[in-house]
């Protein structure tokens, strides 16, 4: 026999289990954890059994003439919709019979079939629905499943329909992909039917992204022409709006004459006027910088570039003659041709028809030349009629003008205006107030020209406005700010204004005649270049607070209101030359 010794308690005073309670007991007992890895998939085949002999259900799902037999549990478990009806007290969740409207049995059967194996088979002809269901039960693992399914099936051939799904369900990220891929592969996309298919908007919305991958434009063009060609009664009233996202000024002179103004629709759309008319000044004067119509889609032959001309090195005294060139999408520097001759600072540059320009310069130069970007040559033209240095130019409806600057004794109030089909400075109403190193800009076929200095001391905020038509000037509400050496350009409406030891950029509306503050630097410079790129406003090199020159790069993105780093300039530069050229 065995003898049963009984260990003495810890627990007790008097050496007895009594008083100990059930959990401490359970403690000197020996413990195994049993677990089964096959339990809950036999529980859940055995519910599925149980549906499909409609044992133990509790609710009939009613759809298109048929019953599905099912347990509130089970529906609850796997979808919040059902969860809400059964746990609310809806009258529907109550019923022994729920009608589901507008569900399809098939779609039904393979979300329930999900639901009590947790296995579901998606193919190309049940994804829809189930996705349509899965978003309307609020199944979010099936939903993911199915999106991804989708996803893995986009091709240029079924872009368009899968966008328009994805945003029918409001599902972003297939929505994104699938524009994407329509985006990149817009030449084959625009010959699928489903591109015809297409409304206004949706069109629209592909015509207006910088992101459309076609090699020039009058892919672009064409793409359009056949959509509105292929129902013309219907999408006629939406040429004009269409054909403004059409990028005219970028195509060939000749394609525009013969294809464009050629097409019969064109001819008969009185709105599409001004868009050709548009296309015409630019081969004529030259683009606008800033504007959408003029500026290369991302994957085009043609692309923005920066130039930087010239200046001065890190300490103020060494006058640089390199010209460097700044790519965007690449992020590299090239070099270009050198400023001719010799090397001069405090002159003038702006871009005129994608040449580069340059006048003046320390000390009371008259010189004038001409860059192109063509041919990277320097060209010498008409030179200025009175020798200036610390002014600025600015290209406006096909001209130049060089305003205001210092001559060794004065700062001037002159003003010259430069016609390079003539190759003849000729001189117009000259300034208000005379100002050096002010920022001049134009917008509008108006020329602006704020702050600058009065004398060796003092500056202004005075903001001086030219019509060339009336050849007049006016002055407009005071900037927020007085100082020199600032730059300005324009995008959008508005003209940004950046430089003079300001550690922000201000925006000013000439149509509201209103000062804004639009961002921070990370530090305050001056005789900073200042462009406009892709969208962005460039902000490249200047001088700091200490008067040191500094290769620093920045990107001021207007819809996002962040101001990013770039790459460094080629080496310590201020008082240079700086613009945008294809």
């Amino acid at each position: 026999m065995y003898q049963l010794v009984k260990e003495e308690s810890t627990y007790g005073t008097n050496g007895s289990d009594d008083n100990m309670s059930l959990d401490q007991r359970s403690k000197r007992l020996p413990m195994k954890l049993f677990r089964e890895s096959c339990h809950a998939e036999q529980i859940l085949q055995t519910l599925n059994s149980y549906r499909r002999e409609a044992i133990f259900t509790d609710v009939v799902l009613m759809m298109d003439g048929q019953e599905f037999h099912c347990h509130r549990a089970t529906l609850s478990a796997n979808s919040t919709y059902f969860q809400a009806m059964f746990a609310e007290g809806l009258e529907e969740g109550c019923q022994g019979i729920v009608n589901l409207q507008a569900i399809h049995a098939p779609s039904m059967s393979l979300v329930l079939d999900y639901m009590y194996s947790g296995d579901v088979s998606i193919q190309e002809d049940n994804v829809e629905g189930l996705l349509e269901l899965s978003s309307l039960l609020q199944i979010p693992r099936l939903k993911d499943a199915c999106v991804a399914f989708l996803e893995g099936q986009l091709h240029t051939c079924n872009c368009l329909g899968i966008m328009r799904f994805a945003s029918s369900f409001s599902i972003s990220s297939l929505a994104e992909k699938s524009k994407r891929i329509a985006l990149e592969g817009f030449i084959e996309v625009s010959h699928q039917e489903e591109f015809l298919g297409l409304d206004a908007k949706e069109l629209e919305i592909c015509l207006s992204s910088d992101w459309l991958a076609v090699p020039k434009e009058e892919v672009v063009f064409e793409a359009l022409m056949r959509w509105v060609h292929h129902d013309v009664a219907s999408r006629r009233g939406a040429l004009k709006d269409l054909l403004e996202h059409v990028r005219l000024p970028l195509m060939d002179p000749l394609y525009l004459l013969e294809k464009v103004e050629g097409d019969k629709l064109i001819q008969e759309s009185k709105e599409c006027l001004p868009l050709l008319q548009e296309a015409h000044k630019s081969y004529i004067l030259g683009t606008e910088v800033g504007s959408r119509h003029s500026r290369p889609r991302r994957f085009m032959e043609l692309a923005e570039m920066i130039v930087v001309i010239g200046g001065c090195d890190k300490k103020g005294f060494l006058k640089l003659p390199f010209v460097d060139v700044f790519h965007p999408e690449s992020r590299q520097w090239k070099p270009l041709s050198s400023m001719p001759g010799y090397t001069k600072s405090e002159f003038a540059a702006c871009i005129l028809k994608n040449d580069v320009y340059i006048s003046g310069g320390h000390v009371n130069t008259r010189d004038v030349w001409l860059l192109s970007s063509q041919l990277n040559v320097w060209i010498k033209v008409a030179g200025l009629q009175k020798g200036r240095w610390r002014h600025k130019m600015a290209a406006l409806c096909g001209k130049i003008y060089a305003v205001g600057g210092y001559d060794g004794v004065y700062r001037l109030a002159s003003v010259e205006c430069y016609d390079s089909f003539l190759n003849r400075w000729d001189a117009v109403a000259p300034l208000p107030v005379a100002v050096s190193s002010a920022a001049v800009v134009s917008y509008l076929k108006k020329l602006y020209v704020i702050g600058g200095g009065l004398d060796d001391n003092a500056n202004t905020d005075k903001v001086q406005c030219y019509d060339p038509e009336e050849n007049q000037w006016r002055m407009l509400s005071p900037a927020p700010f007085s100082q020199r050496c600032i730059n300005a350009v324009s995008l959008d409406n508005l003209i940004y204004v950046v430089g003079g030891l300001l550690n922000q950029i201000f925006s000013y509306n000439p149509l509201k005649d209103t000062w804004t503050k639009m961002a921070s630097l990370s530090e305050p410079l001056e005789s900073c270049g200042v462009t406009i790129c892709d969208g962005k406003i460039y902000i490249l090199g200047g001088r700091d607070e200490n008067g040191e020159g500094t290769d620093k790069v920045f990107a001021f993105d207007v819809a996002t209101g962040s101001v990013e780093p770039q790459p460094p300039l080629q080496r310590c530069t201020s008082y240079h030359g700086c613009g945008t050229i294809l």
